[in-house]
């Protein structure tokens, strides 16, 4: 190899997707954010995108030194390896790969080395030196495989955050180990937003999608088919039966106790009013005209007291999950402090209830709610009529929300951090205690599971919570709202609470 580092030509990102990588180990090479995790299935390549960036990175003279560690001899040789080609594939000026031993203490570890003539290096470990705080100049690059697996990763984790100190960067790969481990831990601090890291995830569907079959029939010269992809798909699961979910699919394996402790949630509730209007039968059955007084009479003793109470100085945003007749629709304003504390003044259940009272309702609230930054409505199945109104009355404010797995995945580490850290104040009520407690981990998320968990709930009362909690944390600029003349509560003619001909009709029924 005898081009100079300085003269080196790195193939474009695009050039390497359609030549060799697939879209998310460029979407990988391409962030260059000083510190960035990837949480990922076995077996689809990513050590193998990492060791060419590394390999361009160390040859160019404007890079540094890199420094990768991992669990044992075989993936260090195996990355290592994967250097010294890129090397060669890239024409980078490099020497052989060196091997030394470092002794420390009660233990041996092997290191692998590659120099460039840039003056940097590649240096991989079979195990975590202790002598890794020293590094850390401008730069330089640290390289962490199957993090969860590492020996004392907490330990690694503090000296690996140090290097980033001097504009060190930090690289951070596994497959899970477990859900008490540090690296699980990392990630859902991540997602709380504790620490400001780029995360990616790709599990095993993901990286087919992306093509990661179609890659390996390349490598192997064998034909594609659509049925050969599903049948290598069902084998690599039941090879790795019964832990595919965390091997394959970035569930980390179950550890015991419950998601949210009652001592936890215990803790972060105060007195609060909590209000409930249940629509009796004669509600029900009452034309919308004399529906909508009665319910106004509601508002007017009940909900109006609680209202005068909001802090007109102070930011607010507010959740609601949506029910017709089968669970609660529940409403949960919050108050955002100038320290982001956030205070969950009242709950508001609405049992059995038609869709234009439930707006009646909510339309009061937000009308009044002062500096809205945000809100966040339940809109699957019969809820997109109530988030559709919302947010033709209030606009860009409103996420009408039709959660996904990875909305609860990116949500909920978020929603638990704030109990942990006591910035969150809810009203002191057994319903909503019960809701809280009633989350469980599925597939590694939050979730509330099927069934009721107290009384007529569904843990409606706590993701009322969970909504409102996310709305206060919308990149949206807060709001005032003037009601314009002559356009009262924001409807038009075809959904007024008020209009009352049997043309417009909302089906009764819940679980579109």
């Amino acid at each position: 190899m005898t081009q100079a580092a300085n003269d080196l030509q790195a193939p474009e990102p695009s050039e390497l997707s359609q030549a060799i990588f697939m879209a998310y180990q460029v979407k990988w090479v391409e962030d260059q954010s000083p510190v960035k995790i990837m949480e990922k299935s076995r077996r689809i390549g990513l050590s193998y995108s990492e060791a060419a960036d590394d390999v361009l990175y160390a040859a160019s003279a404007e890079g540094a030194n890199v420094y990768y560690i991992s669990y044992n001899k075989e993936m260090t040789q195996g990355f290592i390896q994967d250097c010294a080609n890129w090397a060669k594939a890239f024409n980078a000026a490099a020497g052989q790969i060196e091997e030394s031993v470092l002794q420390e203490e009660d233990k041996q570890i092997l290191s692998f080395t590659i120099n460039f003539d840039s003056g940097h290096k590649i240096q991989a470990f079979t195990s975590n030196p202790r002598n890794l705080r020293s590094k850390g100049r401008p730069g330089e690059r640290l390289v962490i495989d199957e993090a969860a697996f590492v020996d004392d990763i907490k330990e690694l984790l503090k000296a690996a955050m140090a290097m980033t100190m001097w504009g060190g960067q930090i690289r951070i790969i596994s497959t899970h180990n477990g859900e008490d481990n540090p690296f699980n831990e990392l990630i859902n601090d991540v997602r709380a937003g504790r620490y400001p890291y780029s995360l990616h995830r790709v599990d095993f569907d993901d990286a087919l999608r992306d093509g990661l079959y179609r890659k390996i029939c390349a490598v192997n010269k064998k034909l594609w088919t659509r049925e050969g992809e599903a049948t290598w798909r069902e084998e690599i699961i039941a090879r790795y039966r019964p832990n595919q979910d965390e091997e394959l699919f970035c569930v980390p394996a179950q550890g015991g106790g419950a998601w949210l402790t009652r001592v936890l949630v215990e803790s972060r509730m105060v007195e609060e009013p909590v209000i409930r209007f249940t629509g009796s039968k004669d509600f029900n059955q009452s034309s919308p005209a004399v529906r909508q007084v009665l319910m106004q009479e509601w508002i007017e003793t009940e909900l109006k007291p609680l209202l005068k109470r909001l802090n007109p100085e102070l930011r607010h945003a507010l959740g609601m999950d949506f029910a017709r007749s089968g669970d609660l629709s529940v409403i949960a304003p919050v108050e955002v402090a100038s320290n982001l504390h956030e205070r969950v003044p009242f709950l508001v259940e609405l049992k059995n209830v038609p869709y234009n009272q439930q707006l009646q309702v909510l339309f009061a609230i937000c009308d009044v709610l002062p500096k809205v930054s945000g809100i966040v409505i339940d809109s699957r199945g019969n809820g997109s009529y109530i988030g559709e109104a919302a947010e033709d009355k209030y606009g860009s404010v409103v996420l009408k929300l039709m959660a996904t797995e990875s909305w609860y995945r990116d949500n909920m580490p978020g929603y638990k951090a704030a109990f942990e850290d006591g910035t969150i104040t809810l009203p002191k009520h057994d319903g909503l205690l019960q809701d809280h407690r009633a989350f469980k981990l599925v597939r590694g998320v939050a979730r509330i599971p099927e069934g009721k968990t107290d009384g007529d709930s569904h843990g409606d009362r706590a993701m009322a919570c969970v909504y409102a909690h996310a709305a206060a944390k919308l990149q949206i600029a807060p709001i005032g709202y003037t009601e314009v003349p002559g356009h009262a509560r924001g409807f038009d003619n075809r959904s007024s609470p008020d209009r009352q001909d049997d043309d417009f009709h909302i089906p009764e029924h819940e679980g579109w």
